[in-house]
């Protein structure tokens, strides 16, 4: 009960937050063109980078370690504000070889600005930490809710006034800054002037592992822009961009949330790993439920989606996205074993699934590119079947389980998935006869989805319901 109030809380601030970022989708789309946002794409790139070392795994290791004390928690604020200050620092002075790289001038103020981020944040991870190991979800919910307001109400406002990409690095900048005063302000924890570098060795074997996986994850998740940038351009590249961003709503709704929820109650059971797997196993049919309908319904509606989200100067997302859209539902489920890896605390297996799961992605890129955005795509996918395998076989024996008990928690999402599709192409192609509006083909196919999946859940998963009605607090 415990996961499902951490889940309820999450869950509630994950869905505002992805309505504030379809809103942002829908207005910045069509007040900036393909071009800023593949630059800010090579940005994030560095940036992405950075955070893999803003706080080196401790905060993670605070909600994992059983017994907490004042030496732990102050030596970890204090690496972590010398990190992100450090970081700051090293962002501004790679810059312009950074903007050499990518051969666009105007990368280094972009980075220079988004930099400021990095000692904002790093002043609250650890206040952030405490309330996740006591699981206050729920005034992290308003803090991450009311921060995502702001950022999105400062972008609006300066890409109307026509400061292009600059909006959208204001837009984290605010949210970051926003954030971090909230939760000093929601924590009574404050810092004192103690280091001891015994806490920090002892901390090291969990982080220092999370770290090189964080490192790992970094080259697998930002290869494509790294190879895409280089070779195709940034207009290719925002293009890429906004296809990915779509195809990673499953992982910012119901994966993160469930892993956020999951870790601290897990962490919890780690001598009782029955238990632990039955958790699991729940919480991943319960995101499978999810996110199966949503990327196939993202697949069957990808070009009235983008046409009326979007706009008409982003034609050739949905041909990237038909290859996105299952990758998305793969990468929701194989995201959540790295809880599992957290909460038993092997992150030094985490760390090695890791850099297979690299060596298979980045490989998909290189060989990809050789037929532009679509060819990336293609490969990318392929390239996560192959990676999901090893993930949750280790991840299920982990839990004193097998891939037999993950198969069977599963399938039915899936199976119901595909049959919504079977039921709705047809309805969709019969609209496209008639020459129906974008938006009406949206309206209609989404309520006829809907009713499909939901129908077909009611009727042959009571269990998927009765733990739907847990998470959002409607039975006991």
């Amino acid at each position: 009960m415990s996961a499902m109030s951490n889940a309820r809380w999450l869950t509630l601030a994950q869905a505002a937050r992805i309505v504030l970022q379809l809103v942002s989708l829908v207005i910045l789309s069509r007040l900036l063109p393909p071009a800023e946002y593949g630059l800010l794409a090579m940005a994030t790139v560095a940036m992405n980078f950075a955070y893999l070392l803003r706080d080196m795994g401790t905060a993670a290791a605070i909600v994992q370690k059983e017994d907490l004390s004042e030496h732990t928690t102050n030596t970890v604020f204090w690496l972590n504000v010398g990190m992100g200050a450090l970081l700051a620092l090293v962002l501004c002075a790679a810059a312009p070889f950074a903007a050499t790289y990518f051969r666009t001038d105007r990368l280094a103020p972009v980075l220079c600005l988004l930099a400021l981020a990095f000692p904002v944040t790093s002043a609250s991870a650890v206040h952030q930490a405490l309330l996740e190991r006591r699981s206050g979800f729920r005034t992290l919910a308003r803090v991450e809710l009311v921060s995502a307001l702001s950022g999105l109400l400062v972008a609006v406002l300066l890409a109307y006034a026509g400061f292009g990409v600059y909006a959208l690095v204001w837009q984290t900048v605010v949210a970051a800054a926003v954030s971090s005063i909230q939760l000093w302000l929601a924590n009574d924890w404050r810092p004192r002037k103690i280091w001891s570098m015994a806490e920090f060795k002892s901390l090291w074997g969990f982080s220092g592992n999370l770290t090189g996986f964080s490192f790992i994850n970094f080259f697998a998740r930002n290869a494509d822009s790294l190879v895409i940038g280089r070779v195709l351009g940034q207009v290719q590249l925002g293009i890429y961009a906004q296809a990915y961003k779509l195809m990673m709503f499953p992982l910012q709704s119901m994966s993160a949330v469930a892993g956020r929820a999951l870790f601290p109650v897990m962490s919890r059971q780690q001598n009782d790993r029955p238990q632990m797997a039955l958790l699991y196993l729940r919480a991943l049919r319960l995101i499978a439920t999810m996110t199966a309908p949503m990327m196939a319904g993202l697949w069957v509606l990808r070009e009235p989606f983008v046409t009326v989200a979007l706009g008409p100067k982003w034609g050739t997302v949905p041909v990237v996205l038909a290859w996105l859209a299952p990758v998305g539902f793969i990468q929701s489920l194989i995201t959540t074993t790295g809880t599992v890896f957290m909460s038993t605390g092997r992150t030094d297996l985490m760390m090695r699934l890791g850099l297979l799961g690299s060596i298979l992605q980045v490989g998909s890129f290189f060989i990809g590119v050789h037929w532009g955005i679509e060819g990336v795509a293609i490969c990318y996918l392929a390239a996560n079947v192959l990676n999901g395998l090893p993930h949750f076989y280790y991840a299920t024996r982990q839990l004193h389980s097998d891939m037999g008990a993950l198969a069977r928690a599963i399938w039915q999402p899936p199976l119901f998935a595909l049959l919504m599709v079977a039921a709705i192409y047809p309805a969709l192609q019969w609209l496209l006869a008639r020459q129906a509006g974008p938006e009406l083909q949206l309206v209609v196919i989404a309520v006829l989805g809907a009713a499909v999946y939901g129908g077909l859940t009611l009727l042959f998963s009571k269990a998927l319901v009765q733990d739907c009605k847990k998470m959002l607090g409607l039975s006991s």
